[in-house]
């Protein structure tokens, strides 16, 4: 992008100078922070705030010293001067000059920043001011640095501005170049090139549940990602107190995105899957389809509640005597009723309950106490909590009990499922989770559990006690998620928000959503806006169309993606009979004579055959999780959210008959379509399913 403009030469060259200057106030940043570190360990002050004061400041000089090497801006603002004939007044920031990059960087915290945060206010107005609405701007300025720069001045190898002052616009050269950049190795950041609609939602405010349905290629999981980025800098108190919880659907996908958050300066964010967070043991057993759809069934929140409050026997005594002493109270069996009964409809958690019951003979007690010799001190109200007819009461009354032991009742009984599910689940569905008949009874202590059984005891779980929430969760490919896990989520999400990420065109479990009004309704989120994103930055018009085909054969109600992108590639090969694979090499090796990532995704079954015959070529083939491999063979359950320069679509008959009877095939094949950011070829021996 160097000229032989003289300008631009000298435009370039003190930008560059700029750059340095930075770097070296970066430098001294973080030689600052260590030595806060050192001071602030011999601070006088209590421990506690000597506690909280360390590893604030720890945390901080860990944060600068983790940054990884890059450029430091990316973009200038610079804002007109007081209103001049029609030029309009830049505002608050009249005057004023700002470069925009991942990072506040000062000489001094109250010096001028030299360059502010692309979260800070007046950096919105970089991704939002347009010609027609300039926000004060005169010019827009974005800097071309060399693929790859590890933030070396010479780097900067270009620039464009855009007079917004003087009604000019145009599309850039730079931002086009960086989208269209070949995918190499995780996941980069998009800081440099947010769109405005992408903007409204990375800024929405904290308390707001945004859901986004995104067609390919419209970045939603980035859009996702600079959310949470964007909440921890503006709400980093709050978020603290709660944390942050990125929730992808497999550990693959979430070494994809690994590096962004990172990238922009966060690093104490947990990033997990929901499988892992619901963990109660591991996953030892399997379910047939019905079984698990069963489980992942939303009547099934109400038969395990069933289950568990069907322990609570309101009159499991006669009456209660309680010793004092030489005297003993008697609580009569009408009273006891009562207050069992009152809790119950009072419907707190299971546990609380049982303690609620407890103060509440208690209190009874002890008001008879008081009207016979005066109040009572706090020993004599524990002692009276403690008794052993108290504890024997309430351990028949309303039992201490564990999740497994209520899931492991209702699987192992015909009888008390029967009870439990009476008018929610047909005959059909209570024998499909059933456990065997066959072989000893199990117990909960010995109990094989699957990955729906999991969700089961999380559902109870919740229902004995709250679990620690989040004050912010990111949920990606949310459209995957089955009521219970939604469920799952919203537990953890009581008192906090929700980014819910997804697209309903890609949707491959059995109870994939066709509805987000469905699944924010069991997110606990029923009025949520829903913001489709539909431009997509990364995904060529030529695949787009292809994808646009499937689209109105999945049957859901979304609208159809478009690319800014005209460039790209689609090529459908045909191969004879067995000679699949021979062609899925030729066109690997073809492939690789161009810049970036091949992808060759083929149902799960076929991906070992594809990597031993690209072994046998000499051509090295990675799996999904070796982010770094220059060709990738994946298999098609497990690409979602990941992206290529060129894919390989291998037999996509045979893709989506890999769904099974559950009718998602055509869903998945139109994820693996659009895979590819560049060019897309599709080998098939087989008639194509589309």
């Amino acid at each position: 992008m160097s000229s032989p403009d003289p300008a631009l030469r000298h435009a370039l060259a003190r930008e560059r100078a700029h750059h340095d200057h930075c770097r070296t106030a970066l430098s001294a940043m973080v030689d600052g922070a260590r030595e806060h570190v050192v001071t602030g360990e011999d601070v006088s002050a209590s421990g506690a705030d000597a506690e909280v004061l360390g590893y604030r400041l720890r945390s901080r000089a860990r944060e600068l010293r983790e940054l990884p090497e890059g450029p430091l801006f990316f973009g200038r603002l610079d804002f007109a001067g007081p209103e001049t004939g029609s030029v309009p007044a830049g505002g608050d920031h009249a005057g004023q000059t700002y470069h925009v990059g991942r990072l506040r960087i000062t000489e001094d915290p109250a010096a001028p920043p030299l360059v502010v945060d692309w979260r800070a206010p007046v950096s919105r107005a970089f991704y939002q001011a347009t010609a027609a609405d300039p926000r004060g701007v005169a010019v827009r300025r974005r800097f071309g640095w060399a693929p790859g720069s590890r933030g070396d001045s010479a780097d900067l190898t270009g620039l464009e501005d855009e007079h917004l002052g003087r009604g000019e616009s145009r599309a850039s050269d730079i931002v086009a170049r960086e989208i269209e950049r070949p995918r190499v190795g995780p996941m980069r950041d998009i800081a440099a090139t947010i769109q405005p609609e992408q903007d409204d939602v990375v800024r929405a405010d904290l308390t707001a549940t945004v859901c986004v349905q995104g067609a390919p290629g419209t970045g939603k999981t980035a859009v996702g990602l600079h959310r949470a980025a964007y909440l921890l800098y503006t709400h980093p108190q709050r978020i603290a107190r709660g944390g942050l919880l990125i929730l992808g659907p497999n550990p693959t996908f979430l070494a994809y995105i690994a590096e962004v958050l990172p990238a922009l300066g966060e690093t104490g964010v947990r990033q997990s899957t929901l499988a892992r967070e619901i963990a109660r043991h591991p996953v030892t057993a399997a379910d047939d389809a019905r079984a698990a759809a069963v489980k992942h069934d939303a009547r099934t929140a109400e038969v395990l509640r069933r289950a568990l409050y069907a322990r609570v026997t309101p009159d499991a005594a006669d009456s209660l005597s309680v010793p004092d002493g030489s005297y003993r109270w008697r609580v009569p069996a009408d009273e006891l009723a009562r207050i069992v009964a009152d809790v119950r409809e009072e419907e707190p958690p299971y546990a609380v309950g049982r303690e609620r019951v407890r103060a509440r003979i208690v209190r009874y007690v002890q008001e008879r106490a008081e009207r016979r010799s005066g109040p009572r001190t706090a020993a004599w109200t524990r002692r009276i909590e403690r008794a052993r007819p108290v504890t024997a009461y309430l351990d028949a009354a309303w039992p201490r009990v564990r999740p497994e032991e209520v899931v492991a009742g209702l699987l192992g009984d015909p009888d008390a499922l029967a009870r439990a599910a009476d008018g929610l689940l047909d005959g059909d569905a209570q024998r499909a989770v059933l456990w065997p008949a066959t072989g000893p009874r199990r117990s909960w202590r010995s109990a094989r559990w699957s990955a729906a059984d999991l969700v089961l005891l999380d559902e109870v779980a919740g229902l004995l006690e709250h679990p620690e929430g989040y004050g912010h969760i990111v949920v990606d490919e949310a459209q995957d998620l089955s009521p219970m896990e939604c469920r799952a989520i919203a537990r953890r999400a009581a008192f906090g928000s929700l980014t819910v990420l997804g697209d309903l065109a890609q949707g491959t479990t059995p109870w994939a959503a066709r509805s987000w009004r469905t699944s924010l309704a069991h997110l606990g989120r029923p009025d949520a806006p829903v913001v489709p994103l539909t431009t997509g930055f990364r995904v060529p018009q030529a695949v787009v169309g292809l994808a646009n085909r499937l689209l109105a054969r999945l049957g859901v109600d979304v609208p159809e993606a478009r690319s800014l992108r005209a460039d790209g590639e689609l090529t459908i090969r045909p191969a004879a009979p067995g000679g699949v694979v021979d062609a899925v090499v030729d066109t690997v090796r073809a492939a690789l004579a161009r810049d970036g990532s091949v992808g060759v995704v083929a149902a799960d079954a076929d991906v070992p055959g594809l990597r031993a015959a690209l072994d046998a070529a000499g051509i090295p083939a990675g799996g999904p999780e070796e982010l770094g491999a220059r060709v990738t063979v994946a298999p098609a359950s497990v690409v979602k959210g990941l992206e290529y320069d060129h894919v390989v679509a291998v037999e996509p008959a045979a893709i989506a008959e890999a769904e099974g009877a559950g009718g998602r095939g055509l869903h998945r094949l139109y994820v693996v379509f659009t895979r590819a950011v560049s060019r897309l070829d599709v080998v098939h021996g087989r008639p194509l399913p589309f």
